[in-house]
């Protein structure tokens, strides 16, 4: 049954030691990626393929990677009727190379179906799969495996979603007390709804949020998002100079009010007013935060804006001593040219990302 978090989810006026921990785990996630794999339900060999190799790691590990990601589409698994020991076996080979390489993991559960109207139903079948995946990882080292509840919950009202999430929390913890939970907003993990949230009594807890601002600009031209992004060959920062003309399937969408307004937003300072938010509300409540995901879609951005954009980024974060986490390896986000390589990493996304040269 799903019950209100209510009175508990209050702010406790002593830091205590198990949040002073998950400040240390949020900052041991810093320089991390996802790895798009079993997230990936449109490409049908993603499942036979061996979504994460020596020599993945062996390249993250020499770019100054530390953490890794790993989105699963568990619900998606569950509906195509695949095993459990299919779906595990896949995530057990990279909870074993993530600790062989040195790299932190996050275990995230990826592509849910929980909304406004089933979350008395699907609540408990998110717990039900969470459940297993704790007790199968339970005996990894907290220090270095961790859970993220739910990616991106949706549009949904914000106090559906902290009911949800503080189920889950609680059942999780009657197995496990050890592991970091990594929780979000609703809205996508929106910095805005973050700012209105209130954070849940338990303190092993990190919040994290998705940073793809100027919308505008990092998810230009991809096509799942619809007309408001279908204006393309926008530079960042903003350009009076190249600035194209509004795609016309834009007009009366978001797309152009966001056109009308990049001349503000489209710079390194918006970035860093915007994550302030996040900034501000984590210190509000004492507990660690963690960008985890942002980054720029590659098919119609001009490299030299993406690797710009990825450098603003970094820049701002570590300015506000925020660990962050890109999207992605070796999807339609990814850093690289081609299949990922050294020789595919351009130069400036090189500098952009802090390798040592």
């Amino acid at each position: 049954m799903v019950t209100t978090a209510g009175a508990v989810a209050k702010s406790s006026p002593k830091i205590q030691q198990s949040r002073l921990q998950a400040f240390k785990r949020a900052q041991s996630l810093d320089h991390g990626i996802s790895i798009s794999w079993l997230e990936q339900t449109w490409v049908k060999q993603t499942f036979a393929e061996e979504g994460l190799k020596k020599n993945d790691l062996e390249l993250l590990k020499k770019l100054g990677f530390k953490s890794i990601r790993l989105p699963v589409a568990f619900r998606w698994f569950e509906e195509q009727h695949i095993p459990d020991e299919e779906v595990f076996g896949r995530i057990d080979q990279v909870v074993k190379k993530c600790h062989d390489y040195g790299f932190k993991l996050v275990i995230d559960y990826h592509y849910g179906k929980l909304n406004d109207t089933n979350y008395l139903v699907e609540t408990p079948i998110i717990i039900k799969r969470w459940l297993k995946i704790v007790k199968r990882y339970t005996h990894t080292n907290a220090d270095d495996v961790f859970f993220e509840l739910y990616n991106e919950p949706p549009r949904i009202d914000p106090k559906v979603w902290k009911d949800a999430a503080y189920n889950m929390v609680t059942a999780i913890r009657k197995i496990d007390q050890k592991h970091t939970l990594i929780i979000g907003a609703s809205n996508y993990n929106s910095i805005y709804e973050l700012s209105r949230f209130v954070r849940l009594a338990d303190e092993n807890i990190i919040y994290t949020f998705h940073f793809y601002e100027p919308f505008f600009f990092t998810h230009q031209g991809a096509a799942w998002v619809g007309d408001q992004v279908a204006t393309t060959g926008v530079s960042f920062p903003y350009n009076a100079e190249n600035f194209p003309a509004l795609n016309p399937k834009a007009r009366g969408t978001d797309g152009e009010l966001n056109y009308n307004k990049y001349n503000k937003d489209g710079n390194e300072q918006s970035i860093n007013d915007k994550l302030q938010i996040a900034k501000t509300w984590g210190a509000k409540y004492d507990v660690p935060i963690l960008c985890g995901e942002y980054g720029v879609y590659n098919k119609y951005a001009d490299l030299d804006s993406r690797c710009r954009y990825i450098k603003a980024m970094r820049a701002a974060l570590k300015r506000l001593n925020i660990p962050g986490m890109l999207w992605d390896y070796n999807g339609a986000f990814s850093l690289f040219t081609g299949k990922p390589a050294l020789n595919t990493l351009p130069v400036c996304m090189q500098e952009a990302i802090g390798v040592a040269r």
